[in-house]
């Protein structure tokens, strides 16, 4: 049901409110670079410090602003099950085309403690649901032999696998043969994940740079692997800069280096750091991507980006 290239939606802010002007430029901005989908209020969007109501309030506006131009997988979970369903049927009424499920973190529940969670989700709505699997934000592993349970449920339709082990995902398809589509959670191993039998991605990449990712994916679907490896290529070292801090903190400053939004963040998270920020500005202006800033220092320092 879902396959090609999502993005992992950034949410804007100003003045400590969700900036929704920027948030529309940055929707436009990527069904203009030909993605299949966006998803609001994942990790990326920061939905661990958005209000109930901000949550509503960026899914609800998502939907609109994409009139069903291109899929919309809204961000849902929690490490609260009740609150995942409360969410999950908001999307659903919203308009949304399926629900994106981190693992419940911090209370770190087994592995039928997250049986239970996802089937539980699954029977109070219709909506079709994406698993989402990051250990290293979570402190939890959904594994493969839990995965192939709850792929026997029919709206449960997908998983993010983002610990970027190909050996993994591999393991989830063999158990779960065509019941659910892999994508990867992980932009560095994109390539390598499709040949393992991935078919997708939600990418981070994409809120700055969706072309080349979407290339990469057409390129492999047109069976030039070649051409693919070059998309790959080209991806690196951009790849590796956006995720040189925490996530979503360096897309953040990309996308504010652009001129699509601005760097606020949520505490705990905070602005870029001074030591990487030259050469991320360095790798979007190669690129053609940054905006002129005369107000750059010596040192690069920017006072947009308060240290």
């Amino acid at each position: 049901m879902f396959a090609g290239v999502f993005t992992a939606l950034i949410t804007p802010f100003h003045n400590g409110n969700v900036d929704l002007d920027a948030l529309e430029r940055l929707i436009e901005f990527g069904i203009a670079g030909g993605i299949d989908g966006l998803v609001p209020c994942g990790t990326t969007g920061e939905s661990a410090t958005l209000s109930h109501e901000e949550h509503q309030l960026v899914i609800r506006r998502t939907v609109e602003i994409v009139n069903r131009r291109v899929k919309v997988i809204a961000g849902t979970g929690s490490n609260a099950t009740s609150e995942s369903i409360e969410l999950t049927r908001f999307a659903q009424q919203a308009g949304a085309d399926g629900a994106l499920l981190i693992t419940p973190y911090y209370n770190k529940p087994t592995q039928e403690g997250l049986f239970q969670h996802y089937k539980a989700v699954a029977e109070h709505t219709a909506l079709p649901l994406v698993l989402y699997n990051v250990p290293t934000r979570t402190g939890v592993d959904l594994e493969p032999q839990t995965v192939a349970r709850l792929a026997v449920m029919p709206n449960i339709v997908s998983i993010k696998e983002a610990t970027g082990k190909m050996e993994r995902a591999s393991l989830i398809r063999a158990l779960c043969d065509d019941r659910i589509t892999l994508l990867s959670g992980d932009d560095g191993t994109f390539l390598p994940f499709l040949a393992v039998g991935g078919r997708g991605v939600i990418s981070v990449t994409t809120n700055i740079l969706p072309g080349r990712m979407v290339d990469l994916w057409k390129s492999w679907n047109d069976g030039d692997a070649i051409a693919a490896l070059a998309a790959h290529d080209s991806l690196e070292e951009i790849n590796r800069l956006l995720f040189c801090e925490t996530n979503p903190i360096p897309v953040k400053a990309a996308a504010h280096m652009m001129g699509m939004c601005g760097p606020e963040h949520r505490l705990p998270l905070t602005p870029l750091g001074d030591k990487n920020r030259p050469a991320l500005r360095a790798a979007l202006e190669t690129l053609g991507l940054a905006l002129p800033n005369p107000s750059l220092g010596a040192d690069g320092s920017d006072p947009a980006f308060p240290s």
